[in-house]
């Protein structure tokens, strides 16, 4: 598969609005086999991914997102609520039998925290680069009610809501211009 930097960064952009055209479970599988190659620290691999196609729980989904939110989530053939697994740690001797990873999150709820934010952000950015790579146009967003998601998606389990990420066709109607960037000299230094 040969995908060009434009259509992954230049030229790709977050979509605001999304075509009523379905996207395939072969697709969906495909992204998250490339998506999980990404590295995280210590390969622990937090985010769980849960891929809302169905009318019924895209309304369950509505109603845990916030008001700016609404129109986006249910205009996307799929919107895929990413969570943190807060026990990441007990994967740790399979995905990272070279040390005993897992004691260093066992028993330690900030060093849990800071690493299940940092890595699952980390698999998030991957699937919207996975999703472009595939032809799909990405709408991620933060405004969620956590709790409510939670209950909703991820209830009985060690995992909690991070964001979510639309995906599908962006409808060109729908599409604001790209906002700027910072420039190199802003954003970078050379030492």
């Amino acid at each position: 598969m040969h995908t060009s930097t434009e259509r992954i960064f230049t030229d790709a952009h977050t979509a605001s609005g999304f075509l009523d055209t379905p996207v395939a479970d072969a697709t969906l599988h495909a992204l998250y086999e490339l998506l999980k190659w990404g590295p995280t620290a210590s390969n622990c691999c937090p985010a769980r991914f849960v891929f809302v196609r169905t009318p019924a729980q895209r309304e369950l989904l509505v109603s845990c997102v916030s008001a700016g939110n609404v129109a986006k989530v249910r205009a996307a053939p799929v919107t895929v609520v990413i969570g943190m697994d807060m026990a990441f740690y007990e994967q740790l001797p399979r995905l990272y039998p070279q040390a005993d990873a897992r004691s260093w999150f066992a028993g330690k709820p900030e060093a849990i925290a800071r690493e299940a934010l940092r890595s699952s952000s980390l698999q998030a950015a991957y699937l919207i680069i996975a999703a472009r790579a595939l032809g799909l146009d990405c709408g991620p967003m933060g405004g969620i009610d956590a709790t409510k998601m939670d209950a909703a998606f991820f209830a009985d389990t060690t995992v909690k809501s991070h964001m979510i990420c639309a995906l599908g066709q962006a409808d060109p109607a729908r599409q604001r211009a790209r906002n700027p960037r910072l420039s190199f000299e802003e954003a970078c230094r050379l030492l």
